[in-house]
This record gives C-alpha cells, structure tokens and sequence, in this order.
C-alpha cells in the first residue's frame, strides 16, 4: 500500500513536471566540474584540512566562495555562512566552524531538507599531507555541485518548494563533533527537518564487493526511520540512475558499524530520517595515498545526480515523508 502511494506520488510529480525538471537540473552536474573541484579541494594546499588548522580555514574558505559565486544564501545565525563553535579535543580547545547555506522553498519553507558531507580530513602525520580526496572530498564537491543545479533551478523560476541547507561539518574525523553541535544548535528546527542526506566518500569502488560492478553505492539507513524515505530513493534511483544500491552495511549485524560512524548518526539520534551514501574503504583510506587522481570522476557524478533526484523529490512531492510507526 505504500509503495503505491509512493509511486503515485511521483505521478503526480510527473503530471506537474517536476519530474522532468529534476532531470534536467541534474545535466549540470558533471564529472568534469567535479574534477576541477575535487583537485583544489584536496589538493597540498588545503594541508590535509585537520579541524582547526590552517588548512580547514583554508577548505571553510573555498566552501564560503563558492556559495558566494553562486548567489546562494548563507544560513541565519550564521557568520557569514560560517557556524562557529569551540570543541574541546584532546583536551585542547580548538576553533573552529561548519558551512551552511541554504536555498529558501517556495510553498513550504519551514520544511528542511539537510544535505550534509564532512568538510575535514585527519591533516598531516610525520610530513605527509593526508589529502582525503575521497574521504570526503568527494562528498564536498558533489554538495557543490547539487547546490549549484538547485541554484540553476531557482533561476529560472523552478525554486524548491522545502528549503535545501548545504550543511558542511567539521570535526567528524574527531568524532562526528560538528554535526553532533549542529544538532544540538540548529540553525533551523529538527522537528521540521524531514530528512538528512549525509554524503561521505563516493568516488571510489570497494575491492572488496564480491560484485565488480562499478555501478553501485552503499545506501545505510534508509529504511530505518521511514520506509517512505527508503522507498523514494529506490523509485527515484529505478527512473534516473539505475545505481546498484547496495544495502549490505545497513543490517542491524554489521560489524562496521557503518551506521554509528559519519554524521547522518547525530540527526538519526534525532528522529530525522537520513540516507547515509558511502563507497566503502579502500587500501588509501586514511592514508596519504588518498588522492584526486584516484578517484573514478564518472562514477562520483552518477551518484552525486542519485542524491540531487532524491532532493528533488524530497522538496517537490505534495507531501513530507512520513516516520515509521514505532
């Protein structure tokens, strides 16, 4: 019965040519711009971007920019995009911020929502920069992107009916601390926070997946707090991309614990419904191998267009999902 209510809902999508217009925003996200990001974002000049470092001032920065260039609003309470916050590692108190910018819906406004990726990566160890192009460059630059195709919408009179916040954390290589201050400050209500998009690694393929097909993506979390969400992300990916969504590190028994581990876990905490989005690890996971040249540029723009069509739909269907029955 749900999943009929699903697929006519995107009938209805369809009929107001919402549809339609998903796919075409979704053409200006392409590998050649995400590789042109990816290659400054995690470039030596960044130094790894360690939480509070030069080099995560620098990656805040380019962030702030961008949005900037493209015309796209900062978050309120925000200075000048920037959520600044003091988090105590290692007993050290370091300053530091999230970027959140924010598209503003058309019809319902007060419905958010999140897309998020983290926006460090571990810095240096013993003279070698930690790049982290996939970890989580990828996500960073597909974030861009996504918002660029939204802001493309908005200018021709196509805006959003919820609104769409760019959220891009610190601190979750030192334990999801950004998105978990985020949390507990929104910007922006949690009870009106319908879903949260969390993108951390996708650029890469796992050698370890039995299956060599490069076509997939490790969906986590999907259907555990609103089958509805899970069940647009699988109509959604069926019309559009055709990804293999991979749901094995979503089983309540994985010993990864996948699910605990990137920052989709401090909205979960919340009762908001979150897709976590993950390419699994590789041999150059959290090592400075973990380069822009390694990173599969087709791919990385097949997932990050699965990701802006599950927006799409989020922000345009006539309804917000709905939350499992406890």
């Amino acid at each position: 019965m749900r999943l009929a209510v699903i697929l006519l809902l995107l009938f209805i999508s369809n009929l107001y040519g919402q549809t339609d217009l998903s796919a075409k925003y979704s053409k200006s996200i392409t590998s050649k711009e995400l590789k042109e990001l990816l290659y400054v974002y995690a470039s030596d000049y960044f130094e790894g971007r360690d939480t509070g470092e030069r080099g995560q001032k620098i990656a805040v920065d380019f962030l702030r920019n961008y949005y900037q260039k493209q015309n796209i609003e900062a978050a309120i309470n925000t200075k000048d995009y920037f959520q600044e916050m003091i988090l105590n590692i290692r007993g050290k108190n370091v300053k530091t911020e999230n970027v959140v910018a924010i598209i503003t819906g058309s019809e319902n406004p007060e419905e958010y929502i999140v897309i998020s990726a983290h926006l460090d990566h571990v810095g240096q160890k013993n003279g070698q920069i930690y790049n982290g192009a996939d970890d989580d460059g990828s996500g960073n630059v597909a974030m861009l992107e996504i918002a660029e195709a939204f802001q493309i919408a908005v200018k021709e009179n196509n805006r959003p009916k919820r609104s769409i916040i760019f959220l891009h954390v610190t601190g979750e290589e030192k334990g999801l601390l950004g998105s978990r201050y985020y949390t507990e400050n929104p910007l922006y209500p949690l009870k009106e926070t319908i879903a949260n998009l969390n993108i951390d690694m996708i650029g890469r393929l796992d050698p370890k997946r039995v299956d060599k097909d490069p076509n997939y993506i490790y969906l986590i979390g999907s259907d555990k707090l609103s089958n509805e969400l899970h069940e647009v992300s699988e109509l959604v990916n069926s019309k559009y991309t055709n990804l293999i969504l991979d749901y094995t590190f979503n089983a309540e028994n994985d010993p990864n614990r996948f699910y605990y581990r990137s920052d989709h876990y401090n909205f979960a905490k919340n009762g908001i419904p979150v897709i976590f989005y993950f390419n699994g690890t590789h041999e150059d996971y959290h090592q400075p191998t973990d380069t822009a040249d390694k990173i599969n540029y087709d791919i990385l723009q097949k997932r990050a267009k699965l990701i802006f069509h599950t927006a799409w739909e989020l922000a345009n269907m006539p309804n917000r999902i709905k939350l499992n029955a406890n």
